[in-house]
């Protein structure tokens, strides 16, 4: 994110692109940067961190969410923290100040390099490996519609992958007879090597294509990427993985996973404005993916090929860079531990009663922020329902053809009081019943 040095370098910058004498020192005489955010100093291991509510007190001043709602379903869009609010609306201001061609193309549109940079340093990865997209749905159907296919060949994927990637395949099998394949695994599963046999066994001399998640929207089931990429390499298998729910949730790089493209939504975890998301594609694989909107043959090995989509916002990528500051204030092994913490709190209470049965594995290796619970012979659309108009606390109903349960995702400016007042709430419900 622009210091306020570089932001007052956009007035700077119209100034000379308009001709105008003096348009930089006017313009910046209503400049307001955004304030430095930092979490009070705190020594300790992550799991000690995690569990002082005072220092998290202090992480969740930094959020203007409506504390009358208790959300508990950022896994489906979390809030931004203010600094990344503050950041987006001052790009989003300066974008409006002059002609759009000037702000837009000539002075915001170049700050994203840096962006770039700063984001593929954090994960491990070459710059020159990812591009800015608006959600992991787009991310990962650049990759899924632009690899070739033919009549006949097969993807490969389980029954527990996001329903727009499973529509994705299946449109591709409408219109040029491409088969899509699918397969089951365990809830909860503590067995990396029977995921990978899983993958192994459904494979045939046909399979063309693979996709996988790194963490599972049903149940935030982690899954073993990188076993499953060299299973993948070794049968010559391009693997695409859906990490939309792994970025910012669990402390990790995606140079590690091994994998060859790796699609997220920015808004879900790292907090970054709505409509964010990050491509990577290993460097030799750009080539030979085709954007899902044209460019010209000279970016034919250029990531930047994939961000061609027309006039498109810079306020939204350019306020990426708060989200990761904060996301780096605060640590992703810290992150990682709340988020598990917070899990295993409300988790570990609601079992106590033998009709609660979760579909979430507690061991850490397995499972982070995400949980999803079902109360044995309770509806769970009328329990999510009840929940919203009695308490509104918002949850997320899982209705799935192997289990169907509700999902629950805390974030790091959820408090354990809030925790408690959604238990009290589900145990008065397994006590009780639903109202009629």
């Amino acid at each position: 994110m622009p210091n306020r040095r570089s932001f007052l370098g956009h007035a700077g910058a119209t100034a000379a692109a308009l001709g105008v004498i003096g348009a930089g020192r006017a313009f910046a005489a209503g400049v307001r940067p955004t304030p430095a955010w930092r979490p009070p100093s705190r020594a300790g291991t992550p799991e000690e961190v995690a569990r002082d509510e005072g220092y998290w007190t202090a992480v969740a001043r930094a959020y203007t969410v409506d504390r009358s709602i208790l959300n508990l379903n950022n896994g489906g869009v979390s809030p931004a923290p203010w600094p990344v609010q503050d950041a987006m609306r001052r790009h989003l201001e300066y974008s409006n100040s002059c002609p759009p061609p000037v702000s837009l193309w000539r002075v915001l549109e170049p700050q994203r390099e840096a962006v770039r940079q700063a984001v593929a340093r954090q994960w491990g990865v070459d710059a020159e490996e990812i591009a800015f997209t608006r959600n992991a749905s787009e991310s990962l159907q650049i990759c899924q519609l632009g690899l070739g296919l033919r009549p006949g060949d097969e993807v490969l994927t389980t029954t527990q992958d996001y329903p727009r990637m499973i529509t994705t395949f299946k449109q591709r099998a409408r219109r040029e007879g491409v088969v899509l394949k699918q397969f089951s695994i365990p809830t909860p599963c503590e067995d990396d090597d029977e995921i990978v046999r899983r993958f192994e066994a459904a494979m045939t001399e046909r399979t063309r294509l693979m996709l996988m998640s790194h963490v599972t929207f049903t149940t935030g089931q982690v899954l073993p990427v990188k076993k499953v990429a060299a299973l993948a390499r070794s049968r010559g298998v391009p693997l695409i993985v859906d990490g939309a729910h792994a970025l910012a949730q669990l402390d990790y790089t995606i140079a590690e996973l091994e994998c060859d493209y790796y699609g997220v939504s920015l808004h879900k975890w790292l907090g970054a404005p709505h409509g964010t998301g990050l491509l990577y594609v290993r460097r030799d694989r750009i080539a030979g993916l085709w954007p899902m909107m044209a460019a010209t043959e000279e970016r034919n090995a250029d990531i930047r090929k994939f961000e061609e989509i027309g006039t498109h916002p810079a306020a939204n990528t350019l306020a990426v860079a708060e989200a990761l500051a904060f996301h780096q204030a605060i640590g992703a092994k810290r992150r990682e531990a709340r988020l598990r913490y917070l899990k295993e709190t409300w988790a570990r209470r609601l079992l106590r009663d033998e009709r609660v049965r979760l579909h979430t594995s507690l061991d850490p290796r397995y499972s982070g922020a995400i949980g999803t619970f079902e109360i044995r012979g309770l509806d769970p659309a009328k329990l999510d329902s009840h929940l919203w108009e009695k308490h509104r606390i918002l949850v997320t109903g899982i209705a799935h053809e192997e289990f169907r349960g509700t999902r629950v995702t805390p974030n790091v400016y959820t408090s354990l009081e809030e925790l408690e007042r959604f238990c009290e709430a589900v145990e008065r419900v397994i006590r009780d019943g639903l109202p009629a």
